[in-house]
């Protein structure tokens, strides 16, 4: 699914494409699921002739500020995307595979043109994906609800220690929690824990100030070296668990030899190495 750093890369390609520009055409599937109750003619109404002045994003959610509201906001679910034509498709591993990028996408719920000619879209394959109208995104439900940004707005090494000895959840549990860090999910949490040496299963009270201090700085430097990368994982150094913890395997180990095991906590499956995480 997407996470911070695919959204940021997201955010990224929407500010080169769209901001400073006047959407002329807008385009938008009939689709409930994803659109909610909002139909295709608000759509249309709310976005052509607006000018993007800029795109912002706040963990997962990602919205483009217009000059004036109301304002298109998107959570793009397990394998939604934005897409412009000639940009390489990212590849998620849960997602479908894209050999080339074509135009119009695949799996296509909104297209918007813009006056120099640029068109900017946003798939969704499997509709787990959101798009919703706000007349101030950061103010209201969801971005209002979420928690602390690591790119944007990470907590002081005082604070932080203090927001994780105030809950009894399981750190694992706590980290994917967006009401706590707004836009960590799966392999961004199993990676700071191995990173930092702590054990997903135990308890964020449990954790020492020197712990806490330590999962600080993993959380910060692995997400800003993905959205270094662009959230290209074939940039990311070569150590990380991410390269060896998909599928599940039996003989997993990371690039030092460590043994790889699966779990499952809070209903999500976990990769950690016990000779590495306690």
């Amino acid at each position: 699914m997407p996470e911070l750093p695919e959204v940021e890369r997201a955010r990224r390609l929407a500010e080169s494409v769209a901001v400073g520009r006047r959407i002329e055409r807008v385009w938008c599937r009939d689709d409930r699921i994803v659109f909610g109750a909002v139909g295709q003619r608000r759509w249309r109404r709310a976005l052509e002739g607006r000018r993007v002045e800029a795109a912002r994003r706040w963990g997962k959610q990602l919205w483009l500020e217009l000059d004036a509201p109301p304002y298109p906001l998107f959570h793009l679910g397990m394998s939604g995307a934005l897409k412009t034509p000639g940009a390489a498709p990212i590849q998620l591993k849960s997602g479908p595979r894209e050999d080339r990028p074509v135009w119009p996408p695949r799996f296509l719920k909104l297209r918007l043109r813009l006056d120099d000619g640029g068109e900017l879209a946003m798939t969704d394959a499997r509709r787990l994906g959101r798009a919703r109208l706000r007349d101030d995104p950061e103010h209201e439900p969801p971005v209002s609800r979420l928690g602390f940004d690591p790119l944007l707005a990470m907590p002081s090494p005082t604070r932080f220690s203090e927001l994780l000895r105030a809950r009894r959840s399981i750190v694992k549990s706590l980290l994917l929690d967006q009401a706590f860090a707004a836009g960590v999910g799966n392999w961004i949490a199993d990676e700071v824990l191995y990173q930092a040496g702590i054990d997903p299963r135990r308890t964020a009270s449990s954790l020492t100030d020197g712990e806490a201090r330590r999962l600080r700085a993993r959380l910060a430097s692995v997400v800003r070296r993905a959205v270094a990368a662009n959230a290209d994982s074939s940039r990311y150094p070569r150590t990380w668990l991410f390269h060896r913890r998909w599928g599940k395997r039996d003989d997993a180990k990371t690039v030092r030899g460590e043994r790889i095991e699966h779990v499952t906590i809070g209903g999500r499956t976990t990769a950690w190495v016990p000779a590495a995480q306690h």
